[in-house]
Order: C-alpha cells, then sequence, then structure tokens
C-alpha cells in the first residue's frame, strides 16, 4: 500500500512538472508564465520528494530537508523576481 501511495506522488510531482510548463506556451504576460512555472515546479519536486520519503523512510532528516529547502528557495524566488519586476518603491 506505501509503494502505490509513493508511486502516486511521484506521478502527481511529474503531472505538475508538466501542468506549469506547458503555461510557457501562452500568450500571458512572462511574469505570470514564471510565476506559474515555480509554483508548479515546487508543488511537483515536494510531491515527488514527498513519494520518495515513503519509498525509503531511513532518510527521512535529509528528504524534509530537502522538502524545506524547496518550499523557502522556492518563495524567496519568487520574492525577488516580484521586486526585480517592479520599479522597487519608486514612483517614477
Amino acid at each position: 500500500m506505501i509503494n502505490v501511495l509513493s508511486y502516486i506522488c511521484i506521478f502527481i510531482g511529474i503531472i505538475f512538472w508538466f501542468w506549469g510548463t506547458s503555461f510557457l506556451l501562452g500568450k500571458r504576460s512572462l511574469l505570470f508564465k514564471l510565476h506559474t512555472l515555480s509554483v508548479s515546479d515546487t508543488l511537483g519536486s515536494i510531491s515527488i520528494v514527498f513519494g520518495l520519503l515513503l519509498q525509503r523512510p531511513r532518510e527521512w532528516p535529509l528528504l524534509i530537508l530537502g522538502i524545506i529547502c524547496l518550499a523557502m528557495w522556492n518563495t524567496m524566488l519568487g520574492y525577488v523576481l516580484a521586486y526585480c519586476s517592479s520599479n522597487g518603491g519608486k514612483d517614477d
């Protein structure tokens, strides 16, 4: 049962990866595309690492650290992208 749940999490992660990539072909703004791609990649990667955690429970400290790093770095990247795309709080 754990193997099936693990494979489902990995499959869901791959679906998130492809779903986020599919928005790159649209006609929306570049920032919308980057936001969608970063959110879907984060969720997909966390889902895949969680599936690996179910497969290898003895490696939980390293995999939990990976999940935390994914969540923190991708969140910070989103804030940096948003700040760089704005005028930095300056009114021109």
